[in-house]
């Protein structure tokens, strides 16, 4: 389990394909504090520490990624450089700051609009049809990973307001329009829409 609270942005170090695709990444955290088979969710991702270990650029973990993970998340795009958030997981006495996330994405949300406003920037998201019911105005998602609040809804299109705290310690500062998003909708949200459902 997760929280969506951001805390280190992580860098593609290199890409192999062998069955599934293995991915090092480079992370500001110590490797000797992750323990192999620990869980940290790259971009919204639970995925699985194979190995770690430490280099001229500094430490580094690795982790084995599926063909199913590929295909329905924006992993498949990842190429050496590229930059994720990284989350590790919740452990028990830890302050829950964001709302729980699971790591398991639900679908691929679209940046359709970006919007300067003041310091902060508003992004219009669509998400696909079946996983609009589960996005509120004032509700919780999470996008590559990051705890967020809707602000408004309309259909399938939903607005979410970055802070310059957000753009800084996360990948959003590097947004652009067209860009496609890891969407994990609110796990509450989900289960009022199927009791309401049950109820109807």
């Amino acid at each position: 389990m997760f929280t969506g609270i951001i805390t280190d942005i992580g860098t593609v170090r290199a890409l192999e394909k062998r069955g599934d695709l293995t991915a090092r990444i480079g992370c500001g955290y110590a490797p000797e504090t992750i323990e192999i088979g620990a869980s940290i969710a790259c971009d919204g991702v639970c995925l699985t520490v194979t190995d770690r270990g430490r280099d001229e650029r500094g430490g580094w973990f690795a982790v084995s990624i599926s063909a199913e993970t590929l295909s329905k998340t924006n992993l498949g795009g990842w190429a050496e450089g590229s930059r994720m958030n990284l989350e590790r997981a919740l452990r028990v006495g830890d302050e829950l700051g964001g709302h729980i996330v699971s790591g398991h994405v639900d679908g691929l949300a679209e940046i359709v609009a970006m919007v300067d406003e003041g310091d902060s920037t508003r992004i219009t998201f669509r998400a696909p049809d079946v996983l609009a019911k589960f996005i509120a105005p004032k509700g919780s998602v999470a996008l590559n990973g990051t705890s967020l609040t809707v602000n408004e809804v309309e259909g399938a299109s939903f607005g979410v307001n970055f802070i310059p705290h957000t753009k800084q310690a996360t990948t959003w500062g590097l947004a652009r329009v067209g860009d496609r998003v890891n969407l994990e909708i609110d796990t509450l949200a989900r289960y009022v829409a199927r009791l309401a459902e049950a109820a109807g």
